[in-house]
């Protein structure tokens, strides 16, 4: 008799003939099926465990960081009810937490640490944020980095910078709140009601928006806006849920306290650190699988390419990149080529890999994600272009047996016809191939 899980997998990704779920019901459970598989699979709970890591080592640097910068505006006093806010979950325990968090960051006396303390400052606060990034490009499949000047400065903006919004966005937010005018209007009714729930719902408000902001500036890819908010309403409203839960067991688990003692509160706060983390990943998950639907399958390593398909992966990308530059197009993203192909995002972004390898294509865009031509496609055969695309990234072994000769041998016999056919026709000819006159 088949697994109960195996019935459900049946059903949703290859169901029996005439017994179809409605559309909206299929979509939702495979996405809810990849979704727990990928949780199971043990890759976001790592990565989770290993940013708890990182939290514990950057979080006084960054904290430190950002004190110093408010401490500058006059409103650094607000980041102490802030990171009390963070860690309630904890129950009684988060205030001796915080006081001893905001304690090491008001002892850091940055003037005294020299030039290579305060390197070491800023390269443990820039650590924690790159660490997010490579686990965010995990998840949506991008092997490639930012550079590492752009690096160091996006990462040192949302150090310098981030404090600065969040607390402007919660002092205007307190103001309008607090004015005579929202005051008058809370006293009839039913808008009192109205200013009421927009209180309760701010907390939410406020998570959704800065998960929603970490899921499209943090990828190494361009991700859309509507993806990202879904994944950071979905993280936002995980994240509130979480908090009152996990209160609640640390209210009950009076066991752990007598067990462990003072170290209980410091097991309490490893426990959540990692659900936070675990539930901002999830998110980021969920905006990946709506941007990219085809990835919602069975499996989810993506099959090896085969040689063909691989060469039409490169030689499409190199025609659509080659064909907006010389028309005096936008350079194309590396979301639209993906879209555009059809194809998976691993295999894009593989064949990009070998296309700047060879030169053929330069990074360009604030996030590097977009792409133009590094060599004038006047000046290179599609022959030539061919022959590149199929080498790949390493050179060719030849081995020593006298059949590795023949066989290629038997490669150049197959590539001669083309020689004779494409062998003077230029890349740029070739693309506005479709705007030739029809004879």
């Amino acid at each position: 008799m088949p697994h109960p899980l195996d019935r459900v997998r049946t059903r949703l990704f290859d169901p029996p003939s005439g017994q179809n779920l409605p559309p909206l019901a299929a979509r939702s459970g495979r996405l809810l099926w990849v979704l727990g598989r990928d949780l199971l699979e043990g890759q976001l709970t790592m990565r989770a465990m290993s940013l708890v890591y990182t939290t514990l080592l950057s979080l006084v640097p960054m904290l430190a960081l950002a004190f110093s910068i408010l401490k500058a505006l006059g409103v650094h006093n607000q980041l102490e009810p802030l990171l009390a806010e963070a860690l309630a979950p904890l129950g009684a325990r988060a205030a001796d937490i915080t006081e001893s968090v905001i304690g090491f960051v008001e002892n850091i006396q940055v003037g005294v640490l020299g030039s290579v303390g305060v390197a070491l400052l800023f390269y443990t606060a820039i650590s924690m944020i790159q660490k997010i990034e490579n686990s965010f490009n995990f998840i949506w499949r991008v092997e490639q980095p930012r550079p590492f000047s752009q690096r160091v400065g996006e990462y040192l903006a949302v150090i310098t910078v981030g404090p600065v919004l969040v607390f402007s966005a919660l002092g205007v937010t307190a103001s309008l709140l607090s004015s005579d005018i929202v005051l008058r209007v809370s006293t009839i009714q039913p808008f009192g009601y109205l200013v009421s729930s927009l209180t309760q719902a701010l907390p939410y408000v406020l998570v959704i928006g800065a998960f929603t902001f970490v899921y499209m500036f943090i990828p190494n890819t361009r991700v859309r806006a509507l993806p990202a908010i879904a994944g950071g309403i979905t993280a936002g409203v995980l994240w509130q849920t979480a908090s009152l839960a996990f209160a609640s067991f640390v209210a009950g688990t009076s066991t752990y306290n007598a067990v462990y003692s003072g170290f209980a509160i410091f097991l309490f706060l490893l426990i959540w650190l990692y659900v936070g983390w675990l539930i901002l990943l999830i998110g980021c998950q969920l905006a990946f699988y709506l941007q990219n639907p085809s990835h919602i399958r069975l499996t989810r390593i993506a099959p090896q390419l085969a040689s063909r398909g691989a060469e039409y992966v490169a030689l499409t990308i190199m025609m659509l990149v080659t064909r907006a530059f010389v028309k005096g197009q936008p350079a194309p993203a590396t979301q639209s080529l993906i879209d555009d192909i059809g194809a998976m995002p691993e295999h894009v972004h593989r064949q990009l890999a070998v296309l700047r390898h060879h030169g053929l294509l330069a990074e360009t865009g604030a996030k590097g994600d977009t792409w133009l031509p590094a060599i004038d496609p006047e000046q290179i055969s599609m022959i030539r272009l061919w022959r590149l695309v199929r080498s790949g990234t390493e050179p060719l072994a030849k081995g020593r047996d006298p059949v590795a000769g023949q066989v290629l041998h038997l490669l150049d016999e197959v590539e001669a016809p083309l020689d004779a056919s494409r062998g003077h026709e230029t890349l740029r000819q070739f693309v506005l191939r479709e705007d030739a006159p029809q004879t």
